[in-house]
Formats: structure tokens, C-alpha cells, sequence
């Protein structure tokens, strides 16, 4: 050992071990070592203190830890005659977490081994410092997301890989700087990358923004697509429909909820509705087909014995053939109440209605112009119709037990109609020359924000999933800012049905989306609202201040690496500040956000009081 060597060790050694208790540690401290600065060659260094790094050395394994709290105790060994400062009296001792330790060069999080009482403990030296920080795999590429907050010079880089091949959750009350965060390493991964054609071959990028901050035209890209969605009943010039095919909506499980079907009557009848969907789209000619099944039954009810149930199912029909107007089709028919039977008027034979009396109705006639609508809930309206027909001629089903599905279903189909085109031939929201959509909900009412992020998503990851198979370089990244909006556990605007549909959806994603290419990134205000099941599967986290115990104690639950400095720092961190935490930093560290351009800010910005109102 040379004598630089020999002189560092005695500026850098603070202690001792004193005690080994699993991953926690404590320290007795050199009494010479107490100043909360130390003077190497020139230049001041930080001295031990709660937040700071040691290095414990256990022969030639260096043993990395983090203090996490300092207490003194009496030193018994002085005498109350020997001592000469009160200084001298006590012993000051640290309380340290094992967070890893260097294989050669490299620091790796874990426990390799656990230290010896009497193990000597250093201060990182500035090499050994960046070499904890330094989070980059040797097969990644870096990305640069901002500094660490108590020390300026230190830059933080993520891996590529590490960071967006994983889950994300970003978290922070509001004004905290959650949405700049979010923004900011998808604007810095797309500054990196938007230029190389695999990128945007491979490469797709769905967010879900519910109040319009990520929806302007240079918000963290430029070259995106952006669907501003709008529910209200006056025409809005920039509002657009998502493209998705009939096949994509006709779901039992997706009907059921969005009728609010009840499961032993309601269901099945809707079931049995689109298995009827498939038995006409499965004919040569299903059009021919669907208006000769109407023919049929127009001239099985004119022929019912029951009034009240014959004029109901007329009622049915009319709805179909006649939706403009629902003013009755067979008025040269009327109804014998002796004898129970249509009859044609004038009443010449006083005999029941014929086929040929029946083919010459309106409500007959009007079949042959019949069309399929052009938005499938229309047109799932119309079979649900016939197939109740179907149901109540036949006695497998009464009127009052199916028809406020119907009537539901009917409720949301402006609202459906005025956000999806169904009509399209279009397969995808994502075009060829842009792969990041923006899907601006803030013009969209309650109910179907709920809606559409699941119907789009389930989407998608369905598509995802096919295209894996053949192409496994396909990506797909979804993120969902306001998540505690469509992932909550505790709504109580909705069913249960409609609840676990919902949270099953995005469960699967983040449970078993990474072995077909989907990764899952979410920001919300509060943690302690989303399913545990989605934040215990999250990969990184990027923590900002977060004041309600719930949602600390969430957090808590759920990040076991986060040491308890970091957990103690959540409420008091400053905006732009956040806790870093995860599979893709080898420690947790408080880092500052690195700037973004104006431009590319999302419009989140706190108003300034000030500057409107003097």
C-alpha cells in the first residue's frame, strides 16, 4: 500500500461496525470524524450524515450502505476524570441499510455478503460515487432525465432497455410536477430515436389524456396523432371518432356491462343476440337473410291470438323498419276482440288476416327497404329487437325482465356513435407515418372516459398479442395519465360488473403484457386508489411529493428496495423534485427533472395570480 493510498484511508475512514443485524448495520464513528466536512486536497467533502453512502470493507469485498439515521451513545470507556470536551463523553453512531456492493468496477444492488463487526467503513471517494449512480447495462444506451438534487453535478441516466421495456408509475399530488416528468423521458426517448426508421416501424405509443395536457400540438413530440374526442351535443370543428371495427365492440362481456345486463336473464339474452349477429353475417346474402327472418315473424305475430303481446312485438318491428318515425304500420289492420285476431278493414269476411293481407301492410313492405346501419350499435339495436321477438313469441323470455337492457344500451349509443366510427374500413388509430397517439378525453363525459380507455386498450392489446406472435420486434407502450380515473378499486359510479371487467383488462396487461411486447406506464395523483395488484407490478417508479398517509403507506407497501430517507422525504419534496426507484436504478435516488423546451411542456402549469390580476 503506497503512501497516497495509506494517507487516503485515514481522510476517508469514518468508523467502524458495531453491530450486523440482517441488512441493517450500525457504526460507531472515529470521534476525530464527528465535523460535517472534511478538507482533501483543497476541496471540502460532505462527512457522513443521514442520506449519504458508505463503504464497509470486508477483505477484498467492498459492501455499500446508506444511512438512514445517527443517534450517540455514552462512551463507558472515558472516565468521567479523562475526558477534556463533552465531545469526547459520547459516541456517535449511524444506523446504515445494505444496499449492494462492486463487482470489480461494477456496483450491483443485492447482498452479495454481510459484513464483520469491526469491518473498517469509508466515504465514497468521487469514482466510487458515480460508479453507484451509474445505471447503465454494457448492451443499453442511455438516456439522460435529469441531476440528483443534492448533488448538482451528478447527471442521472436510465438504460433504454431497463426503463421502457418495464412497467412505469409515475405519482404525485397535483402541482408536483408529475405531467412534466411523465413528458419528460418520452421526449427525451423520442429525440433519441424518432429519426430511425425500426423505431417507427416497430415501435407504438398510446396515452390516454384526460384533461387535455398532452393534447397540443408539440406536447412532447410534434409528429403525433391526436384524437380530441368530444360527447357534448354542440358540433365541435376538432373533434374526431376512433376508428374501431364491429368486431372489436360486439362482446358479450363488453355488451353485457355497457347494458348493465343482469347475469341469469339479461346476459344470455344478449347472447343469444350475437350468435344471432353470427348466423346472419355467416349467410351469402345476410341482408336478404335478416329481411326475410323480419318477414316471417311480421307475419307470425299478425297472426297471435294475444292483443297485448301481438301489439307489443308490432311495436318491436315498427322500431326496426320505420326508425324515423314511429307511428304504426298496419293501420288497414284492426283487432277483433271476440274473436282475438287481426282482421283487414274494412271487415268484409269477418275473417281472420291472410298472408296476402298481411304483404300488403306498410310494415311489411317497408322490409324490402330496409338496410343495415352503418354504426354497429345501431345495428346491434335492431337484431336485439328481433331477437326479443323471437323470445317473447315463443315464451322463452318476458318483456319487463329484458327490455331495460335495451332501453340501457340505447342510452349510450349517441355517446358511442359520436366517439367511435364503426363504419370505417380503417383497422388501426395508429397511421403509417406516426406512431404516438394522443387521446384527448377532456371534452367526454364521465361514463364514457370510462369507456373508451378500456375499449381502445383491450384493443390494441389484442392486436398486440397477434402481432407478437409473428413479429416479435413489435412494441407497444400505453400510458395513462389521471389513472386513478379508469384503475380505481374503490368507484362506486359504476357496478362490480363493470368495475372487475374493467380492472381485469388492465391487470392482464401488467401481468402478462411484457411476454407479447406491451408495457404498461401510469400517473396519478392517488396511488392508494389504484388496484394493488397493478402497482405491485410496476417495474420503476418515479416518486413526487405525496402528502395523504394512504397514499404514502401504498407506496410503502408495495416498493420494498425503497429505504426509509427516501419513504420520510415524500412529503416534503419540492416541485420538480421526485424519488427514482426501481429495476432500472441500481439505488433510490431524489433527483431534479431535467428541462424540457416550452414547446414540448404539457399544459399543466399552475395559474399566476399575479401576473392576471395587477
Amino acid at each position: 500500500m503506497n503512501n497516497q493510498q495509506i494517507l487516503d484511508d485515514s481522510i476517508f475512514k469514518v468508523g467502524e461496525v458495531l453491530s450486523v443485524d440482517g441488512r441493517k448495520i450500525k457504526i460507531k464513528v472515529d470521534k476525530s470524524k464527528n465535523n460535517s466536512h472534511i478538507m482533501y486536497k483543497g476541496e471540502l467533502l460532505k462527512n457522513t450524515s443521514v442520506g449519504s453512502y458508505v463503504k464497509i470493507i470486508k477483505g477484498y469485498t467492498r459492501i455499500i450502505g446508506k444511512v438512514e439515521g445517527e443517534y450517540v451513545e455514552e462512551d463507558k470507556v472515558y472516565s468521567s476524570k479523562d475526558y477534556t470536551t463533552e465531545a469526547k463523553k459520547i459516541n456517535r453512531n449511524l444506523s446504515v441499510s445494505l444496499l449492494g456492493f462492486f463487482d470489480g468496477e461494477k456496483f450491483k444492488r443485492g447482498i452479495k455478503e454481510l459484513p464483520l463487526v469491526f469491518n473498517e467503513c469509508f466515504l465514497l471517494d468521487n469514482q466510487e460515487f458515480e460508479q453507484v449512480h451509474d445505471f447503465i447495462e454494457k448492451d443499453d444506451e442511455p438516456l439522460e432525465i435529469g441531476v440528483l438534487s443534492l448533488e448538482k453535478g451528478q447527471k442521472i441516466q436510465v438504460g433504454v432497455n431497463s426503463l421502457f421495456a418495464s412497467h412505469i408509475g409515475v405519482f404525485g399530488n397535483t402541482g408536483s410536477g408529475k405531467s412534466y416528468t411523465l413528458a419528460k423521458f418520452y421526449n427525451v426517448l423520442f429525440e433519441k430515436y424518432q429519426q430511425e426508421q425500426k423505431f417507427k416501424e416497430n415501435a407504438r405509443f398510446l396515452l390516454i389524456d384526460f384533461n387535455g395536457e398532452y393534447s397540443h400540438e408539440k406536447t412532447i413530440i410534434e409528429n403525433k396523432q391526436i384524437y380530441n374526442l368530444s360527447t357534448k351535443q354542440e358540433t365541435n370543428a376538432n373533434s374526431q371518432k376512433i376508428p374501431l371495427k364491429e368486431k372489436d365492440l360486439l362482446d358479450i362481456e363488453l355488451i353485457s356491462i355497457l347494458a348493465n345486463a343482469t347475469d341469469k336473464t339479461q346476459k344470455p339474452y344478449i347472447d343469444r343476440t350475437l350468435k344471432f349477429i353470427n348466423k346472419v353475417k355467416k349467410d351469402e346474402n345476410p341482408l336478404t337473410y335478416f329481411r326475410n327472418i323480419l318477414k316471417s315473424y311480421i307475419k307470425k305475430v299478425l297472426k297471435m291470438a294475444d292483443k297485448e303481446k301481438a301489439y307489443m312485438l308490432v311495436d318491436y318491428l315498427t322500431l326496426i323498419i320505420n326508425k324515423e318515425n314511429n307511428e304504426s304500420l298496419i293501420e288497414t289492420l284492426g283487432w277483433h276482440n271476440s274473436l282475438k285476431y287481426f282482421y283487414k278493414m274494412p271487415n268484409t269476411n269477418n275473417g281472420q288476416v291472410s298472408d296476402s293481407d298481411i304483404e300488403e301492410t306498410d310494415l311489411y313492405k317497408n322490409v324490402d327497404s330496409y338496410e343495415f346501419p352503418n354504426n354497429v350499435v345501431s345495428k346491434l339495436v335492431d337484431f336485439l329487437y328481433l331477437q326479443i321477438v323471437y323470445d317473447i313469441y315463443y315464451d322463452k323470455a318476458q318483456n319487463e325482465h329484458i327490455s331495460p337492457a335495451i332501453n340501457k344500451l340505447k342510452s349510450k349509443q349517441k355517446d358511442i356513435e359520436k366517439v367511435f366510427d364503426t363504419s370505417t374500413q380503417e383497422n388501426s388509430i395508429f397511421n403509417s407515418s406516426q406512431n404516438f397517439v394522443t387521446i384527448n378525453l377532456n371534452d367526454v363525459n364521465i361514463e364514457m372516459k370510462k369507456t373508451i380507455p378500456m375499449l381502445v386498450v383491450k384493443k390494441l392489446y389484442e392486436e398486440q398479442k397477434e402481432k407478437y406472435k409473428l413479429l416479435n420486434t413489435s412494441y407497444l407502450n400505453i400510458i395513462v395519465d389521471e389513472a386513478h380515473n379508469i384503475l380505481s378499486h374503490i368507484s362506486n359510479r359504476e357496478s362490480e360488473t363493470w368495475k372487475d371487467y374493467r380492472l381485469e383488462t388492465f391487470e392482464e396487461i401488467i401481468k402478462e403484457g411484457r411476454k407479447f411486447g406491451v408495457f404498461l406506464t401510469i400517473a396519478s395523483q392517488r396511488p392508494s386508489d389504484i388496484s394493488s395488484t397493478i402497482i405491485s407490478q410496476l417495474h420503476n417508479y418515479f416518486l413526487h411529493r405525496l402528502i395523504n398517509n394512504k397514499d404514502i403507506e401504498a407506496v410503502e407497501k408495495t416498493i420494498s428496495y425503497l429505504d426509509k430517507v427516501s419513504f420520510e422525504a415524500l412529503p416534503i419534496l419540492p416541485t420538480g423534485s421526485c424519488i427514482f426507484a426501481g429495476l432500472a436504478a441500481q439505488v433510490p435516488v431524489m433527483i431534479d427533472i431535467g428541462k424540457m423546451s416550452d414547446e414540448h411542456k404539457p399544459q399543466s402549469d399552475t395559474i399566476k395570480l399575479t401576473e392576471n390580476w395587477k
